[in-house]
Parts: C-alpha cells; structure tokens; sequence
C-alpha cells in the first residue's frame, strides 16, 4: 500500500500541472462511476495535497476529489495525446487541463465532496497528526499512541493505525522500530513515553526524507532497507539475520526484525 511519503511526491508530482488551470474535462470510470464529476468541469484546481494516504484535489467551487490508493492504485500524469501505461478500462478518474492529464487508474475511493465537510468525512475526520505536515503536532500523535485503548496493541500494529499518526506504512514501521532497537511485538502499554517520543520523532525523519521534504536530509524514495524486504539477510547493525512474520489481525502485515537488535522475542 502507498504510504505517505508516496502520496506526498505524487501530490508534488501533479501539482505544478494542475494547480492553477482550468479543468476542461473529467470523467469517472469503473466500480461506483460518479456522474456528478462534471460539477469540476469549467472550475479552476486550487490545491493538490496529500493528508496521510490519502491525495486531495480542492476546487475554486468548494469541491475535492478525496483518492485513496490503497494496494494498487496509482495516479499518472501525461500531455495530451499521450499514450497511457495502463489500460484505459482501469482508470477510475481522468481529469483534463490546458496541457496535462491526470490519470487515477486502479484506486477502490474516489469521491466528491465539499471542503467544509472534512470535519465530517467519516475517514478524515478520524485521521490523527499527519507525519508529513509542516505543522505535525508530535505531542498530539503520541497521546494518541499512548491512548489506553491501544495499551495492549503491538507497538508494530498501533503505529500502523491511521487514527493516531497519519501516513507510516509497513515500510516504515519497520525501519523506524528497528531504527529505535525496538521489538514489534512488546505492547504500547509496556513502553516508556520516552520511547513512544522518539518512534513518532523517528518515523516523521524517516517518511520525510524518503518523501524528499526540504530539510529533511538525503532522500531515500525506494533505495535501501535496513529490515523491510530483507528476510534471511543480515542485520546491517550487529550481522544476525534479518526474521520474518505475519502480524495483525484484521489486515494482517508481514513484519521484519532483528532478534539481536531488537531484543524482546516473538511470542
């Protein structure tokens, strides 16, 4: 699945294309086609943002199209004329401007709705501090982490819960809980607030410098692992090989470790 750091150079990608022109066609295909995407048509795109993993485009009329990418989705951007890389039936939105079109193909959400109904957005709403965001709020996603309804959660699991910090995936859940020598499976509950700080410190460095965010340091995007992928290979830090298995129960992730570095072994 996309995490935030995708989202985000994907949102920077189409931005300076989009922003600030005209749409002058748009159309929805697939699974829930949404007839009501003519009401963008003749409206100037205003922003184009990502908040965690989803990706926004507002409107000069108060509308936005919310995307969300989940396992498979992707947006693309070509001139006109252009010959798509994927096929025309698997794209679920196409908007035209003067120059650009941009092209979701293959993502399960995408929907109209009002700016000033983000409030109420069912998903958004519920979102917690975005890792991503200029004004991330660390104190906010670590009383959330640290919220007593997540005491017994894993500390690989809670991290992946968008209600308490917006955009960290699988990938960096691992690289930032092996980054902190923490195992994926000892409880919130069992952590110190200190630790709690530094893995939401650590996965806000992490996901900015892979999303290439001014500042943030070198920009990783898909380069190297330390754990994530590398089962059977060894630890980058002490040289014992890298473990592997699958976590969670509602969607279950394949966590990665090491069992020296990260010292607490799997129950």
């Amino acid at each position: 699945m996309p995490e935030g750091d995708t989202l985000f150079r994907t949102a920077a990608g189409l931005r300076p294309y989009l922003v600030g022109r005209t749409v002058t066609a748009a159309r929805t295909g697939g699974p829930g086609a949404m007839p009501q995407v003519a009401r963008i048509v003749g409206r100037e795109i205003t922003g184009v943002e990502s908040l965690g993993k989803n990706l926004l485009i507002r409107f000069d009329n108060g509308l936005e199209i919310r995307t969300h990418l989940r396992m498979n989705g992707s947006w693309h951007r070509y001139r006109p004329g252009e010959r798509w890389r994927r096929p025309a039936g698997r794209a679920r939105l196409v908007i035209e401007v003067p120059g650009a079109v941009a092209v979701c193909f293959d993502a399960p959400v995408v929907e109209l709705l009002e700016v000033r109904a983000e409030g109420l957005h069912p998903s958004l709403r519920r979102l917690g501090p975005d890792l991503l965001a200029p004004d991330f709020d660390a104190d906010e996603a670590t009383r959330r982490l640290r919220d007593p309804s997540r005491a017994e959660m894993a500390i690989a699991e809670a991290l992946l819960d968008q209600r308490a910090l917006a955009g960290i995936g699988n990938i960096w859940k691992n690289e930032t809980l092996w980054t902190e020598r923490v195992s994926p499976f000892v409880t919130v509950g069992s952590l110190d607030d200190e630790t709690v700080a530094r893995l939401v410190g650590t996965a806000r460095r992490l996901l900015r410098a892979s999303a290439g965010v001014a500042g943030a340091g070198a920009r990783s995007g898909s380069g190297p692992r330390s754990v994530y992928g590398r089962t059977g290979r060894p630890c980058p830090r002490c040289g014992t090989r890298i473990v592997s298995r699958q976590q969670g129960t509602e969607i279950p992730r394949t966590t990665y470790w090491c069992p020296t570095c990260q010292r607490a072994k799997a129950p």
